[in-house]
């Protein structure tokens, strides 16, 4: 059999950054969009029709909060799904998978009539299930993918660009939302997502499946896409949970601190509150560059677990700023957002990590699943503000919660290794631990 030449291999790898980071991009613009579209879209059905203005508040919370599980709830589904097929069947059949069942959704999403509110209610969570089902597949395909095609050093390169490339997805949600004004219309934002995935699906001719899968799909011994065998052995459980811990506060920065922007803010003193939607788009724009600050500072160390802990302690005083400055001003509000996203760039070098830290029968599980535990790990930390913020105020809550979020990512941080250079040719079998590569020493 003759190898594929070094100029071939680099075309294929090219474009599967190509295609999988334009993949996040309109992954993580349908994402954040729902939360800029919400009170319109269920204005737009008729939630409010009838109700007074105070039971209209609590209507578009109330379904916005079941919407939000649904989609929530259809990526932790999809996360294991489409990570067993990427296994399974091959890394391609996900990352196109994914897009095309997220695309149609958000094309159906814009569908969803206004004559039966409650059964437009009942439709468009079916939309938020199916679209959050197909959201969970694409980014852990295209980093898996990307991971395998790439040489052992540069491969952090491709994993940069795809997640902060990706990640700016939120920023164009946050214009096409209303960050700063002029607000498309909500049908009109989800044909534009669905468009934008569709269109990726061109770029499909001449993407090439991974080399290291096609070897193990050949081996009947190897057992590929067991999800539970994440479980099987204690070494294997420290290094899965570990990498999800490592990455709970960049959902909290996103999910709490920004998105609950107005609440916060007016708490901290800010008169009018801040824009979630603009305060969402300077998170993403900061976190775009944080991702290439990460993934560029990871290639110069060497050292995936390094630069995750540097750009840990950057987010520790990105949260002391936010809660010590965060009242002086709305301009000041939004430059610590910009600086919050930033410091939540490592989020580039977590999903490379946790594909980086799995044998290959089991690396698109893994790197599939744990972005979308991470994720889903946003519901029981809003839960715990939620529960908090009665008693002792919606500061303190924040507060309290962010410090117990950090605290877990350290813990998380101490129990995996480091993975940059090593070799990703190597199978998770049945015994107590694989034999883990060696990373490459300075």
């Amino acid at each position: 059999m003759v190898s594929p030449s070094p100029s071939t291999t680099s075309r294929a790898a090219t474009l599967a950054i190509i295609v999988a980071a334009l993949g996040y991009f309109v992954d993580i613009y349908d994402l954040i969009l729902f939360g800029m579209v919400r009170a319109a879209s269920l204005k737009g059905i008729g939630v409010c029709d009838g109700l007074g203005e105070a039971a209209c508040k609590v209507a578009l919370t109330d379904e916005g909060a079941y919407l939000l599980n649904m989609q929530m709830g259809g990526m932790l589904l999809g996360g294991i799904l489409w990570g067993v097929i990427g296994d399974k069947k091959g890394r391609l059949s996900v990352l196109f998978g994914s897009i095309t069942l997220y695309s149609l959704a958000n094309i159906a999403n814009g569908m969803v009539g206004d004559v039966d509110a409650m059964s437009n209610v009942n439709t468009y969570a079916v939309c938020r299930l199916i679209a959050g089902i197909g959201l969970a597949g694409e980014l852990g395909a295209g980093i898996t993918l990307v991971s395998e095609l790439m040489g052992r050093h540069e491969r952090g390169v491709g994993t940069t660009i795809v997640a902060a490339l990706g990640v700016s997805g939120g920023i164009a949600a946050g214009i096409v939302g209303g960050a700063f004004g002029h607000v498309v219309d909500w049908t009109t934002a989800y044909y534009i997502g669905g468009a934008l995935g569709l269109a990726l699906l061109v770029l499909r001719i001449g993407v090439v499946e991974s080399g290291m899968f096609a070897a193990t799909l050949k081996n009947d011994s190897v057992s590929r896409g067991n999800f539970f065998k994440l479980f099987t052995n204690k070494a294997r459980v420290v290094r899965y949970l570990g990498i999800i811990f490592v990455g709970i506060p960049v959902w909290y920065v996103i999910g709490i601190l920004f998105t609950f922007s107005p609440e916060i803010g007016a708490a901290l003193g800010l008169s009018p509150p801040p824009n979630a939607a603009r305060s969402l788009l300077f998170v993403y724009a900061g976190c775009s560059l944080g991702g290439v600050a990460s993934g560029m500072l990871s290639q110069k160390l060497k050292s995936r677990k390094r630069t995750i802990g540097i750009f840990l302690g950057i987010l520790t005083l990105a949260l002391v700023a936010y809660f010590t400055l965060g009242g002086v001003s709305q301009n000041g509000f939004y430059a610590l957002a910009l600086f919050g996203g930033f410091a939540t760039g490592y989020w580039a070098v977590f999903v490379s990590t946790a594909a980086e830290l799995f044998g290959t029968n089991l690396r698109a599980t893994a790197a599939t699943t744990v972005p979308n535990f991470v994720r889903g790990s946003l519901v029981p930390v809003l839960l715990a503000f939620t529960a908090l913020k009665d008693s002792i105020g919606v500061i303190e809550a924040a507060l309290v919660v962010g410090v117990g979020c950090m605290i877990i990512a350290v813990i998380g941080l101490f129990l995996i290794h480091e993975t940059f250079g090593i070799d990703l040719d190597f199978h998770e079998d049945d015994d107590d631990e694989p034999p883990i590569p060696k990373a490459t020493t300075v």
